[in-house]
């Protein structure tokens, strides 16, 4: 095969790609290979181009071997780390005297190693949240099968937040099962008619004893009366619950939240019909670093106040999956000192 064929061959394989002969040059590359090593690397020894002690000993085996390997080639795009799964094979009858060549592709697998990260980040994250109240437990009964045994005081005491430390826990197991639920369904779309007004009236009458505990006053702002939509009743209650509870702990300080409902023909956000779902409250805000990253699973703004409220830190991870769901959107503007505004936009 004469080297402009082969150069044609390699530059067909939609992959970076390259071959070396068994003068350990390269003969033939491709333009997202030259993209993803150097533009001048034909001729060159594949040591000084590959670099990678992996992939520079996987390349040398299969050239003595005459056969395959695979490893993986690591590098950065300017934005961000990548990862690219690396396969030899080798061709008899090409390169330097018809002696055979080793072509290696390059396969980006950056998302799977990201998908593999955001999995054991979560088992991490799960495990801590569980350890902590699990370790609290044990403490506890240790102590009361032992010097606490006959202390009534202590006994009443320890027993009061064991129960605490069970009820977060398990909060934190139905939270786990809600957002697997609302992620198995996200890309099913709802298909029920509900009116959004007497929605919220009804989940703002199911938090008055919460409010009322933290003195903070409950205010719905639905001038234009009904508002009529498609979507999931009980996801989306659990969406302005969660929002609103937010709003009335971390965000009470003010004295008030307030539920605003506007709705158009012709929404920017939705472009279309659509209406927007306000939680004001008048708390102390959240420092802007911390926008972007508020709807993470466990991310938490505070996490020590976070924790004594019972939080555990995959509520807003719930709402935004939801509200993609109903292919809406979820806002978040906040500034320190003049509270938080979170915004819901639902297509009508």
């Amino acid at each position: 095969m004469s080297n402009d064929l082969l150069a044609e061959v390699v530059s067909a394989v939609p992959m970076p790609a390259l071959m070396v002969d068994q003068t350990e040059r390269i003969i033939a590359a491709n333009t997202e290979a030259k993209t993803l090593l150097n533009q001048n690397i034909i001729g060159r020894h594949f040591a000084t181009i590959l670099r990678q002690p992996q992939v520079i000993e996987a390349m040398e085996q299969s050239l003595r071997t005459k056969g395959s390997a695979t490893t993986r080639h690591l590098s950065n795009d300017g934005a961000q780390d990548t990862t690219f799964e690396v396969q030899f094979r080798y061709m008899n009858g090409v390169g330097a005297v018809s002696g055979g060549a080793v072509m290696a592709t390059f396969q980006d697998v950056t998302h799977l190693e990201h998908a593999s990260q955001m999995r054991r980040d979560f088992v991490a994250n799960v495990s801590h949240e569980l350890r902590t109240p699990l370790t609290a437990l044990m403490g506890f009964i240790e102590t009361l099968r032992g010097p606490a045994r006959d202390d009534v005081a202590a006994r009443d005491r320890f027993l009061g937040i064991m129960n605490e430390e069970a009820n977060r826990m398990n909060r934190l197991v139905g939270d786990l099962l809600s957002l697997n639920r609302v992620e198995s369904e996200e890309r099913v779309r709802p298909k029920e008619q509900l009116e959004l007004t007497g929605l919220l009236q009804s989940t703002l009458n199911s938090l008055r004893p919460l409010a009322e505990d933290a003195s903070v006053e409950l205010i719905l702002n639905a001038t234009q009366g009904p508002v009529s939509l498609i979507g999931d009743s009980d996801q989306l209650r659990q969406v302005f619950t969660n929002l609103i509870e937010n709003g009335i702990k971390y965000g009470g300080s003010g004295g008030s939240v307030e539920v605003r409902v506007t709705s158009s023909e012709r929404d920017t956000a939705s472009r279309g019909p659509g209406v927007r779902v306000q939680i004001v409250d008048k708390g102390p805000g959240i420092d802007a670093l911390h926008l972007p990253r508020l709807t993470e699973r466990f991310y938490r703004a505070d996490s020590h106040r976070s924790r004594q409220l019972g939080g555990t830190g995959l509520g807003l991870a719930i709402v935004k999956h939801i509200v993609n769901r109903h292919r809406g959107r979820l806002r978040v503007e906040s500034d320190l000192g003049k509270g938080s505004v979170f915004t819901v936009i639902l297509p009508r």
